[in-house]
């Protein structure tokens, strides 16, 4: 599971095939761990029969989530998703076959540390997930504003655009923005 805002990975399960208990467990213990309160949570899906079954549309109204699900046939419409999937085939150490479940868990467990912890993104003001994610972007971008700043006053002939500015955490993001004024759709 991957918060689209801070692109953290609040919780993942890997198993021998999808059962329905299984994703309800791990979206209640993803949620009972980061403190989801009802009505704060939508959670975008495919459209797979697990995502879509009663037990998962049961615990979605226990815990008041709202669900969003890919288009049908669409198996590429989250691109937050699709992009660190990308991330983890792409790994210089993803193994070209797994020898055993327990060596693919023993892969994820370290993948998604470091995908957390360790891994800058360019759409995040090259910033961790676990940055945004735990509200330290504001520190973080302040320091090295500070340094930006003490370098262009030290050296400002260095900088040919001015004093430099360090980009800002998106504001929103969305996979499907919701239009704000119906005469949008007809117009577009």
């Amino acid at each position: 599971m991957l918060d689209m805002f801070s692109r953290f990975v609040v919780g993942w399960l890997l198993a021998y095939r999808e059962q329905e208990d299984l994703a309800c467990l791990l979206i209640d213990q993803a949620c009972a761990r980061e403190g989801i309160l009802p009505e704060q949570l939508t959670i975008h899906a495919d459209n797979g029969s697990v995502m879509r079954s009663g037990d998962v549309s049961d615990l979605y109204v226990k815990l008041c989530i709202t669900k969003s699900h890919s288009r049908p046939y669409c198996s590429n419409d989250n691109p937050y998703s699709e992009s660190q999937f990308k991330t983890m085939k792409y790994s210089p150490a993803f193994p070209e076959r797994f020898e055993s479940i327990e060596h693919a868990r023993a892969f994820c467990t370290e993948f998604f540390d470091a995908y957390n912890y360790h891994m800058y993104h360019s759409g995040l003001a090259i910033l961790t997930p676990a940055m945004v994610h735990h509200a330290a972007a504001d520190l973080v971008i302040r320091k090295r504003q500070k340094v930006l700043t003490t370098a262009f006053s030290a050296h400002p002939e260095r900088f040919v655009n001015g004093s430099p500015k360090h980009h800002l955490v998106p504001v929103s993001v969305w996979v499907n923005k919701p239009v704000e004024d119906p005469k949008e759709v007809l117009n577009s």
